[in-house]
């Protein structure tokens, strides 16, 4: 790594938009970290805009020291994070959406009037020329409170996870992009 021109065009080379951008972040990096005023952030910032060539851009940023690998490893673990993130997001929502599923289909199932389950099975044994005994209906099935309102519940739970994780992502992202003055 050439550390005079930090990876700038040298000399009196051309800079590209992305080289400005580079070294703008540097300079948040370095501003954010103390190293620069408020009015030097400004005055270097609006320098590193105007630069034409990489020998400009190496001068805002000679008495900065240079840490590539931090910056890398910083990007790393947004990247990670911005992954975790949306793993969660997904597993939950699909976690979601199958016990909102549950839910709605306990709370919807009936079974079929115990009677006429009886008078069909009568019918067709009667056709058969069989006489078969057929014992009383048990207890009439209830609504499955339980079957229902728990993985209702539970995906609403889910919901807010979400919700939360979304939220938390965003003002991340907002942080990120914003500089602290």
């Amino acid at each position: 790594m050439n550390r005079a021109t930090r990876d700038y065009p040298p000399g009196d080379l051309r800079v590209s938009d992305a080289d400005r951008d580079r070294a703008l972040g540097e300079l948040s990096e370095a501003f954010q970290a103390g190293r620069l005023t408020a009015a030097e952030f400004d005055q270097r910032s609006g320098q590193a805009l105007g630069a034409r060539t990489g020998q400009e851009l190496a001068v805002l940023l000679a008495d900065l020291p240079h840490d590539r690998a931090r910056a890398d490893t910083t990007a790393q673990r947004q990247g990670h994070r911005q992954l975790a993130s949306w793993i969660v997001v997904g597993a939950s929502a699909a976690a979601a959406t199958s016990l909102a599923a549950l839910a709605v289909t306990n709370s919807l199932s009936r079974a079929a009037p115990e009677h006429y389950n009886r008078a069909l099975a009568r019918e067709i044994l009667a056709r058969m020329g069989l006489k078969v005994a057929i014992p009383p209906p048990p207890p009439a099935p209830g609504f499955d409170w339980a079957g229902t309102i728990i993985p209702a519940a539970i995906a609403v739970l889910l919901l807010g996870v979400i919700i939360v994780v979304l939220r938390v992502a965003g003002a991340r992202r907002h942080e990120l992009r914003t500089p602290a003055h």
